[in-house]
């Protein structure tokens, strides 16, 4: 697709294969030492076990002082909010990437200052040395380092005590200023402004050392790439030639080798995310998809899509990528901007129609669901009085099921809008209930910085501003579960009722990722993401009307 290459060509854009999660479930290699004679066995014996209660004491030691350190910071934390700072960005706008400043800016003699030029770079703090009104940083992105020359005559008193007293190594931070070489031959951005853009909770492994234990090495790759950037370029060479982040029933099988259950994947994303964590900027997957679901025209139990995510922007910019892709997939195939679609005539040309989720079920109903703030129950009343709104011999399961007045809200919304919207529509921002994976939206409470795209009453796109805060997506998690636990209970009811009809299943477990959860405790960039059916997409530049016309081997039930 010509979108997603410009998109590529403008920075490191890093795709990943749809192997790698079969090769996320192998096990980890190990490093193994052998003896080559007696005297070599007899220079090194067994470890005895004060020896082992040693090594385990320096552990203890250590999670002591990861504990303290991640304690200091989240008060850190609440102390940046209690002075007006949000501590986890929306976005950054940046004009260079380290490495472009680096070749830029090579010619600049030692103790020369640009001060006719504005820059702004971002990435992650790395190393911090502070001599009384001066403080150098290195920031690193997936390009490069450069250095931040901070003195306390070119920022506010306010912005230099703050870079004193919050900052650490392994925030990510954004610094915008002019250029100078310092007079040792450093390249520098002389700072005016910086903002800290993620709150690191977690310590970055030891400088010198680095991450050492191989085990870790693979089980936290995200650290791995942080520690050692090179390890990075590995993924960079492969991308040239159990996942998570959906709630959605996931095929599950047993790995005898291994003794544990694996599951095949019901989205890219969590991973994905963990390589935004690592030091990468800009990846997206193409792969096959799969959720053990029911079968229609719409749905097939695997599917292919494409997930995206850009370091350092938001949802707008995720709609201008869908927009982008679209419109130049329509071009490739039709030659047009117009398409005809069972009889429709759809327009793809640009802009497409920008409406939140609340307007669209004020439209479609006359309920303002701004109206009931956080009364459940008016809200379901409301409901059950709309004509046409089939709810059984008392009442559906899935409106009896909503535990808060956002869900009654997508209740509507999928009922009476989402068959209405034909024309190219981006659905704004969700409520947080719905939205566990989206940042709380800047300027309404309660909602999210989320949009699906709509056409021809089909989601074709779902993307955000992706959460970054660890605390709130853990909360976030753990409130999905409660409303998982509780839907599942009332299936459970509603099945014994029914004789077993039905193709909703919420018998199976659902539970933390701690390890994506524990990423983010590292720090992951402000950044939107987004998933685009492919299939879907398909069926609307094919004019075909079900979805297993345009798999080659659809999943069939079968023969009697």
């Amino acid at each position: 697709m010509e979108a997603l290459r410009a998109w590529r060509a403008s920075s490191n854009l890093i795709g990943f294969a749809a192997s790698r999660a079969a090769a996320s479930a192998s096990r980890p290699l190990g490093l193994r030492i052998r003896c080559c004679s007696a005297a070599a066995a007899t220079t090194n014996p067994p470890a005895q076990p004060q020896d082992r209660r040693r090594r385990s004491a320096s552990s203890s030691a250590s999670t002591s002082d990861r504990d303290s350190i991640r304690a200091i910071r989240l008060k850190k934390v609440d102390e940046l909010r209690g002075k007006g700072y949000e501590p986890y960005a929306y976005r950054w706008d940046r004009t260079h990437t380290t490495k472009a400043l680096q070749e830029q800016y090579t010619h600049l003699m030692n103790g020369e200052v640009c001060e006719d030029v504005s820059v702004s770079v971002a990435g992650r703090i790395v190393a911090r040395r502070a001599f009384g009104k001066l403080v150098f940083m290195t920031v690193r992105d997936d390009a490069g380092t450069v250095q931040l020359y901070c003195e306390k005559d070119s920022l506010t008193e306010d912005q230099f005590e703050q870079l004193k007293a919050f900052i650490d190594i392994g925030d990510i931070l954004g610094a915008s200023g002019s250029i100078k070489k310092t007079e040792k031959g450093e390249l520098s951005v002389y700072v005016k402004n910086f903002e800290i853009l993620t709150k690191s909770l977690l310590p970055l492994p030891d400088k010198y050392h680095g991450l050492t234990d191989v085990d870790k090495r693979y089980r936290q790759r995200y650290v791995d790439m942080i520690a050692n950037p090179k390890v990075a370029d590995v993924f960079r060479t492969r991308a040239k030639g159990a996942a998570g982040g959906a709630e959605a029933r996931p095929f599950i099988t047993y790995h005898n080798s291994l003794q544990r259950d694996l599951y095949l994947r019901i989205a890219t994303e969590l991973h994905l995310k963990r390589m935004l964590v690592g030091g990468l900027e800009k990846v997206y997957e193409i792969g096959r998809i799969f959720r053990n679901e029911g079968i229609s025209t719409r749905h097939n139990p695997e599917f292919t899509t494409i997930e995206m995510y850009e370091a350092y922007s938001d949802y707008e910019s995720m709609m201008n990528m869908a927009e982008e892709i679209v419109t130049r997939c329509a071009m490739a195939t039709h030659g047009k901007l117009k398409v005809d679609y069972e009889g429709t005539e759809i327009s793809l040309e640009r802009p497409w129609r920008r409406e939140t989720m609340h307007s669209l079920v004020k439209e479609a109903t006359g309920i303002d669901f701004n109206s009931f703030g956080q009364d459940v129950e008016s809200a379901k009343r409301a409901v059950r009085g709309l004509p046409g709104f089939v709810v059984g011999n008392s009442e559906s399961t899935s409106l009896q099921a909503c535990s808060s007045v956002g869900h009654v809200l997508n209740e509507v919304f999928e009922t009476f809008v989402e068959s209405t919207l034909v024309q190219p529509t981006f659905v704004l921002d969700y409520p947080v209930e719905i939205s566990p994976l989206a940042k709380p939206h800047r300027s309404h409470v309660g909602l999210t910085e989320r949009f699906e795209l709509f056409i021809c009453g089909r989601e074709i796109g779902n993307a955000f501003s992706e959460l970054t805060d660890p605390i709130d997506q853990r909360s976030r998690f753990e409130n999905q579960i409660k409303q998982h636990n509780a839907k599942r209970a009332a299936m459970a009811k509603e099945v014994k009722s029914t004789e077993g009809e039905g193709d909703d299943d919420y018998s199976y477990e659902v539970s933390l990722d701690e390890d994506f959860l524990t990423s983010l405790e590292y720090g992951m960039p402000p950044a939107s993401g987004m998933g685009l059916g492919i299939d879907r997409l398909v069926m609307l530049l094919t004019n075909s009307s079900s979805i297993r016309d345009v798999i080659a081997f659809p999943v069939l039930k079968i023969q009697q």
